[in-house]
């Protein structure tokens, strides 16, 4: 079961226990993303009566405790079933230590801070599929700022060299590393070119992306959706100089 937009902001325990209360205790993917309103009381009652779920995706569910995840990857991890997908970015106060438990409980079979291939981020932010290169779980701690989580790779090809050579140097977290919304890589060495969004884009999709017949700046594929038509053109006005030039 998935929840998104628009359902996640009004999306509370109520709702959630009605839901799944439908599965009858079969389900195997409860993934609720930043449904800001499930507790942990409502989330722990789910599991106790859906004890098979193998992936349990929970990102920016910020009524959510540390406790209180872990509390559910306990019960879930019981009887030796398995738990084989744990997303947590966006739960509050997670620390070093809080990791290590879920790790121990979810009983990964490398090291605990063992990455299973490369993290990029224009494909975490795609929630098309359930990876099993993926680590079992998505946050770690930040080589940059030591907080917990989820770290970034770079497609970039002069970073893979460096990878190849152990220099992890723009290896991080979103906050430490901006990077392109489109393709991934790393712009902390370049000045972010502008978008008609707020995202970051490199000069390298920036030059490719359709852009604004007013102020030629870009939308990112995310956004794309808020662009403007215009009448007997087939290019587009974003929505600030849509405002600007033709609402007055």
């Amino acid at each position: 079961m998935v929840v998104g937009k628009p359902l996640n902001k009004r999306f509370n325990d109520v709702h959630l226990l009605k839901i799944t209360s439908k599965a009858d205790g079969r389900l195997k993917t409860l993934a609720l993303l930043n449904c800001s309103k499930i507790t942990d009381e409502g989330l722990h009652q789910v599991i106790a009566r859906n004890p098979y779920i193998t992936r349990l995706w929970l990102p920016a569910c910020t009524s959510l405790s540390t406790s209180g995840v872990i509390e559910a990857v306990k019960l879930l991890t019981k009887n030796k079933h398995k738990l084989k997908s744990l997303r947590i970015n966006g739960i509050y106060n997670l620390k070093k230590e809080d990791l290590e438990i879920l790790h121990c409980l979810i009983d990964d079979e490398n090291h605990p801070w063992q990455k299973k291939g490369l993290n990029f981020y224009h494909e975490y932010k795609e929630f098309s599929t359930f990876k099993h290169s993926n680590p079992p779980i998505d946050v770690e701690i930040c080589p940059k700022c030591k907080e917990a989580r989820v770290v970034f790779d770079c497609p970039r090809d002069s970073c893979k060299s460096m990878r190849q050579q152990q220099k992890l140097e723009c290896r991080g977290c979103q906050h430490c590393i901006p990077r392109c919304e489109e393709c991934g890589i790393c712009i902390k060495d370049e000045d972010p070119v502008e978008a008609a969004c707020v995202d970051a884009l490199c000069l390298g999709c920036w030059l490719q992306l359709p852009k604004c017949s007013f102020c030629n700046k870009p939308y990112c594929s995310q956004h794309a959706d808020q662009k403007c038509s215009l009448v007997g053109s087939s290019g587009f006005v974003c929505i600030d100089c849509h405002a600007r030039f033709i609402e007055n």
